[in-house]
């Protein structure tokens, strides 16, 4: 330690003026700091630190804490409150297959005007320590809400199946919906072909080699490995960890910028509000 003589000679400031600051009070604005980084803490933790400043902004204003998001950003770099950042997209499509592959009729139309109106389905890898695991989604692009989903160590059409039944148990789709996915051999095979000719789904596909025909489909993958990570101790705890993940947070609490920085569940709900008024 340095004597206070000689700090405040080399940083050119009286030692009156030092112990005056010592003695002077925090100001509002720093008082008022100290208490809002209190409450983005609290929204960066409950979001299992995956919310930026938007995000974190629209959480706080919901509570009614209205504070700008260059403030939360600069509240966030102090705290060193970091984000998780996206990574590297990795194919996991076989589409070297001779059965027979739909049209694009979705065309990169990634909205909807209704819930069940547009599907789209993808399959993703993850790792654990134990072995690969296959996640197989279907998102409304209505809400972006996983209307269905299924895990399995093998990427089968099994399990693309399983992940369509789950949505279709769950939303009971009128006929007429359009389900849109890559041209894989899961999703091109007759039993899942039969699957939705038997509910009156329309299949539609993407072109060979071409992921922005699924780009919403591509983003939510990329979204999940970068909110929950890719890589789990056991398949028992990727399990878990996927559900409260896909059904705790996502569906229901998380803020899509899509959708007004609402929750898919929120979003819906409103949407039924406005039909029955």
């Amino acid at each position: 330690m340095y004597p206070i003589t000689v700090l405040c000679r080399v940083l050119e400031v009286s030692r009156a003026a030092f112990y005056a600051s010592i003695r002077r009070p925090p100001s509002q604005r720093t008082i008022d700091d100290r208490r809002l980084a209190v409450l983005v803490r609290e929204a960066f933790e409950r979001s299992h630190r995956r919310y930026g400043s938007p995000r974190i902004q629209r959480a706080l204003s919901a509570q009614g804490i209205q504070v700008s998001t260059k403030r939360i950003a600069r509240i966030m770099r102090e705290e060193g409150l970091v984000a998780r950042s996206p990574k590297r997209f990795k194919c996991t499509t076989d589409s070297n297959h001779s059965q027979p592959v739909a049209p694009n009729l979705l065309d990169r139309k990634f909205e909807a005007e209704h819930p069940n109106q547009r599907w789209v389905g993808d399959t993703t890898e993850l790792l654990t320590g134990e072995g690969k695991l296959y996640l197989a989604v279907i998102l409304d692009l209505y809400s972006r809400f996983v209307v269905g989903w299924a895990l399995s160590e093998s990427n089968d059409r099994f399990l693309t199946i399983n992940a369509l039944d789950a949505a279709i148990r769950r939303r009971c789709p009128e006929a007429g919906l359009l389900h849109h996915s890559d041209r894989g051999s899961t999703y091109a095979s007759e039993d899942y072909q039969e699957i939705l000719e038997k509910h009156g789904i329309v299949c539609s596909m993407s072109r060979k080699g071409n992921v922005f025909d699924n780009a919403a489909m591509e983003a939510w993958n990329s979204t999940l490995k970068v909110e929950l990570g890719e890589w789990f101790e056991t398949k028992s705890e990727a399990r878990g960890q996927l559900f409260e993940y896909i059904e705790a947070f996502y569906n229901t609490q998380r803020l899509h910028s899509s959708i007004g920085y609402l929750s898919p569940a929120a979003f819906e709900h409103a949407h039924r509000k406005e039909l029955a008024a």
